[in-house]
């Protein structure tokens, strides 16, 4: 029994968060950068415990309730991610590129922790797949098994951050071409206006 729920936890967390978002994007370009990997993936992997964790012992179901809530969530996250996709494309049409060299300028700490806040935060996605469905998942579960469920999940969380911070390291020979960045930054901008037109369906007036 526990090792079914560990592994159903690992399973359904691994199907959400593997999807294209702004957060995973941003990991991916810090790794191909090479810029605060191991921090940024703790942070991720920290988020994700954080935010599932209250799912799983209840906070969906408060979130689920509040349509109020659940608007303003979506009007920020509406916002953020244009705003985003429209830095991306601008990115991909500066006339300059980002080369993975080692001489490209580091971004500080701050703003790479700042930005990862932003992402996780004020993204509704993120509160979607985590409290609302994960940690709905998880709260159905027998009380003295949650744990499990919720290790899983955890796990799951750090084998994607990993391999996806570190595993980046393995794309850079195709992204020391200028084109490759370019393509990355457009493909980036028109998955975050469709996640944010996909936001309009949860506002009710």
């Amino acid at each position: 029994m526990v090792s079914e729920i560990l592994l159903k936890g690992f399973i359904v967390t691994f199907s959400l968060i593997v999807a294209i978002g702004a957060q995973n994007a941003y990991i991916l370009k810090l790794g191909l950068l090479k810029q605060y990997v191991f921090t940024s993936v703790i942070l991720c992997i920290l988020f994700d415990t954080l935010l599932i964790s209250a799912g799983v012992f209840g906070l969906g179901f408060f979130i689920q309730g509040n349509q109020l809530l659940i608007n303003i969530i979506a009007v920020i996250g509406i916002l953020f991610l244009s705003f985003y996709a429209f830095m991306s494309f601008k990115s991909a049409f500066k006339n300059e590129s980002l080369e993975i060299d080692g001489k490209n300028k580091t971004n500080p700490l701050k703003q790479v922790v700042g930005m990862l806040l932003v992402f996780t935060f004020l993204n509704p996605h993120t509160y979607l797949d985590t409290i609302l469905l994960i940690g709905g998942i998880g709260a159905n579960i027998q009380d003295d098994l949650k744990i499990f469920f919720l290790l899983g999940a955890i796990s799951a969380s750090t084998v994607w951050f990993v391999l996806l911070g570190f595993g980046a390291r393995l794309l850079i020979p195709l992204f020391k071409k200028p084109i490759t960045w370019k393509i990355l930054d457009i493909s980036i901008g028109i998955i975050m206006l469709i996640i944010a037109y996909s936001l309009i369906d949860l506002i009710v007036y």
